[in-house]
């Protein structure tokens, strides 16, 4: 990643929230006139709290934050080139992964853009550019091989804006910790107890299911169920995000977290449901500890998602009487399928991390907006290359196993319909 730093110091408010009326009016008036497919995923956009003085944020708001710059700009570029080569394959169909060699390229660029607006207030937008295709279009497997590769191409280098979303950290005490200006996260001063509100425009999990050792295909692994739990069906757009809102409270050695987000109009969509008729309610407890002095975490999410969706067996009592492949977009209606996780992290030492990842939902209903799979088990190792004298570079092994239920393995072999 291609990190290029800006920052600044504050002169005034009304300055900060005139010139976040510029960037919205133009990046508004360029995405309305821009081409909407592409590919892309990023870096996290959760941050803990900020410290402030919320009760004496009147008199005291500008003297508050005169210390720290009120606006960050930086920026990444990431091409991939995916080779497959040729296998046998006893079946075939419009889905499947391309059994002759192929290769496939992507590329990105993205500009991470921040601005400080009041007490405990951040507001980031990030503006990209994508362009590629991943292999056999982004079909064919459940645990893609590229996590810079979404469900949508383009030969052409088009515009696209994936997140536009408010911060708003409360600090509620305990032991300060400075943190560093990154892509999202604004320079600050953090506390061990706080409340952050996330809302707008981003991906659930930026907040959600994040991992320090497997989570961004931009700095550790590319497969897209090693970077996530497989059986998390995360609401999305066909490039991983979507609008609504998320909660965290921590305290100390746990966090709790609950988010509210918009599915999209149907499953595997480009169009997200704005009015929030099919939604995901998601859920995540996180436990923080050390062993031999080592920190570490442990994770337990829940998701439930309501939306118009098919069961499997429906599909096929449908093929059944009117003849042709199982086709659960025939038989959709309102449903809702769960599914949990968990998610455990480990430093091993000051350049090695391990970690697992275990989760699995119900597999008597079509996926919604993630990849179809009900069961997956991911482990592996992350090492920094501290001792080539190259600490951001990193060398990481990992193994994923994902299964389908047993209905969606039946009824997928022969026409390999599921997206």
């Amino acid at each position: 990643m291609l990190v290029l730093p800006f920052s600044s110091k504050p002169h005034a408010l009304k300055s900060r929230l005139r010139l976040l009326g510029w960037i919205l009016g133009a990046l508004t008036l360029t995405h309305a006139h821009a081409q909407r497919v592409g590919s892309d995923t990023d870096t996290p956009v959760w941050v803990p709290s900020v410290q402030r003085d919320v009760a004496g944020m009147d008199s005291n708001f500008l003297t508050s934050i005169a210390d720290a710059p009120w606006w960050s700009a930086k920026g990444q570029v990431t091409v991939v080139n995916q080779t497959n080569g040729g296998f046998g394959a006893k079946y075939s169909g419009d889905n499947s992964l391309t059994n002759t060699r192929s290769t496939k390229q992507t590329f990105d660029t993205t500009l991470y853009l921040g601005l400080r607006l009041w007490n405990g207030a951040e507001f980031y937008l990030n503006p990209e550019i994508d362009q590629g295709f991943g292999l056999s279009n982004t079909v064919g497997a459940a645990g893609f091989p590229s996590g810079e590769a979404y469900k949508v191409g383009a030969q052409n280098p088009y515009y696209r804006l994936p997140r536009v979303f408010l911060r708003q950290t409360i600090d509620l005490g305990g032991e300060s910790y400075h943190m560093d200006d990154q892509a999202n996260q604004m320079e600050k001063t953090i506390t061990a107890n706080n409340l952050t509100l996330t809302l707008g425009k981003f991906s659930v999990v930026d907040v959600f299911d994040t991992n320090t050792y497997a989570h961004d295909p931009r700095s550790d692994f590319f497969n897209w169920t090693v970077v996530e739990a497989g059986a998390f069906d995360y609401a999305a757009d066909s490039w991983g995000f979507t609008q609504g809102a998320a909660l965290e409270w921590t305290q100390d050695w746990w966090t709790i977290r609950g988010g509210y987000f918009a599915l999209s109009t149907q499953p595997n969509n480009e169009k997200i449901d704005t009015q929030f008729d099919q939604h995901e309610w998601v859920a995540e407890f996180e436990e923080r500890h050390q062993i031999a002095e080592r920190p570490g975490k442990f994770k337990f999410l829940s998701f439930v998602n309501k939306g118009y969706m098919g069961l499997y067996a429906d599909g096929v009592k449908y093929a059944a009487l009117g003849g042709g492949a199982p086709d659960t977009s025939k038989v959709r209606k309102m449903n809702q399928r769960s599914g949990w996780s968990l998610n455990f992290e480990q430093e091993m030492s000051d350049d090695l991390g391990l970690f697992v990842r275990y989760s699995q939902n119900d597999g008597a209903k079509e996926a919604f907006d993630f990849t179809e799979v009900n069961q997956s088990l991911s482990s592996g190792l992350l090492l920094k290359g501290s001792a080539w004298k190259r600490h951001n570079d990193s060398l990481g092994l990992a193994w994923v196993s994902n299964r389908l239920s047993r209905m969606l393995k039946v009824i997928s072999k022969p026409a390999a319909w599921a997206f």
